[in-house]
């Protein structure tokens, strides 16, 4: 997740990603993305076993910055909100 313009990225694991979505968007956690506005969903990966997906996000986490973007821009490249499209159509936010 990041801000409006791009300028903090937001690395997090979840088993139910439009439910964490909706709290980072309305900020029910008073934590990192509440702090920095993160509340754009701009890059997912799926994981069927959820020891990978935290080996995974340990991973990117290490990561600098630069890889990161670059991950962003693969599937991604113009930083879209990917929870726009099916995010309304489950709450009003």
């Amino acid at each position: 997740m990041t801000n409006k313009n791009n300028t903090v990225i937001y690395i997090g694991v979840t088993g139910n990603l439009l439910e964490r979505v909706q709290q980072h968007k309305i900020k029910i956690h008073k934590g990192f993305t509440a702090r920095y506005n993160c509340d754009k969903l701009v890059y997912v990966e799926e994981f069927e076993n959820i020891n990978l997906a935290i080996a995974r996000e340990k991973q990117l986490k290490a990561g600098n910055r630069k890889k990161k973007e670059e991950l962003i821009q693969l599937k991604n490249p113009t930083w879209e909100d990917l929870s726009i499209r099916w995010i309304s159509n489950h709450c009003d936010i």
